[in-house]
């Protein structure tokens, strides 16, 4: 088991992997850089190899597949998830390192936004995409995660043992800030100072495809995390609906004693009919979320005994 691992997600990264490697052994020099290669074709691998790094490969394409074979694989007391494209300063890590380690949060957070985020990144729509899933994630979750898309972060074992990973990729870092705070995990914020992908290196997140990626996964993680919530306010909607439909109906009604639109009132009936099921959808799978809750507190304990037990082997 590792104290530090260093985890690098790559895919066509040869131009800046090189000195990523080497600022984060230069950083955390106790720490083993693990460098997952996903099909890289500009030789990512082998210069990575070059600099020191323990080269592995993870060959399903996208981010979100990477980062679930290299928590499947990896073992340590404390992880630190880097880029590969030199635009996170290495030399936050041992700050983040120490949050997890001293001050036991299971999530730290590397928070560009607070940073030089919005005037070195070059493309206007990401920041504004940024800033709109902040704003979104915060509220709905009742959260104050400072950067909810951010590539570097570190974490706790029993985070990352207890994580499921469900995206394939880039919505994978929503999906982490979203688990943590339905979870009740300790999470901090570190301010990094970010800088833009140096000349030549070309980044393969395309802001409108991967950004409805991003949005659908919130949709989806709403409705999962907080299903009252979410088929509460489906409910309402059908329910003013309904009634507002059916209101011109019961006035015709009780001035001529006869109903005149019988299909708008059949429709109503319906629309009722669904807002009521929604709602006891909602109360249902609100049960079943905290049965979830319950057994995921129990993993928690598991991951955590598991932790000891390696630590102890290790001594030995």
């Amino acid at each position: 088991m590792d104290k530090t691992a260093v985890l690098i997600p790559c895919y066509n990264e040869g131009k800046t992997i090189e000195k990523v490697v080497r600022d984060f052994r230069a950083a955390l020099p106790d720490a083993v850089v693990y460098v997952y290669d996903n099909n890289s074709s500009d030789g990512t691998a082998e210069i990575a190899a070059a600099a020191g790094a323990v080269v592995r490969h993870e060959y399903s394409q996208g981010k979100g597949n990477v980062i679930r074979r290299m928590f499947r694989e990896v073992d340590a007391e404390c992880y630190i998830m880097a880029d590969g494209d030199d635009t996170y300063p290495a030399e936050n890590a041992p700050e983040m390192v120490s949050r997890v380690l001293e001050r036991k949060a299971d999530m730290v957070v590397g928070d560009r936004l607070s940073s030089t985020y919005f005037t070195e990144n070059r493309r206007p729509f990401h920041n504004t995409g940024n800033s709109f899933v902040r704003a979104s994630i915060n509220r709905l979750f009742k959260c104050d995660i400072k950067d909810i898309m951010t590539g570097y972060r570190a974490f706790s074992y029993e985070f990352v043992k207890t994580f499921p990973v469900l995206s394939e990729g880039f919505e994978i870092e929503t999906e982490m800030s979203i688990h943590a705070a339905d979870k009740r995990l300790r999470v901090e914020n570190v301010v990094v100072t970010y800088r833009d992908r140096p000349e030549g290196s070309v980044s393969k997140l395309n802001t409108f495809s991967d950004g409805i990626k991003v949005l659908r996964t919130i949709g989806r993680l709403f409705r999962t995390y907080r299903p009252m919530e979410y088929f509460g306010l489906l409910s309402t909607v059908l329910m003013l609906l309904g009634v507002l439909f059916v209101i011109p109906v019961l006035e015709d009604y009780a001035q001529t004693g006869m109903v005149a639109r019988f299909p708008t009132l059949i429709v109503c009936g319906f629309v009722m009919l669904a807002a009521i099921i929604s709602f006891f959808a909602g109360l249902l799978l609100m049960t079943l979320r905290m049965k979830d809750r319950q057994e995921f507190e129990m993993r928690l304990h598991a991951a955590s005994d598991q932790k000891k037990r390696l630590m102890k082997e290790k001594k030995d």
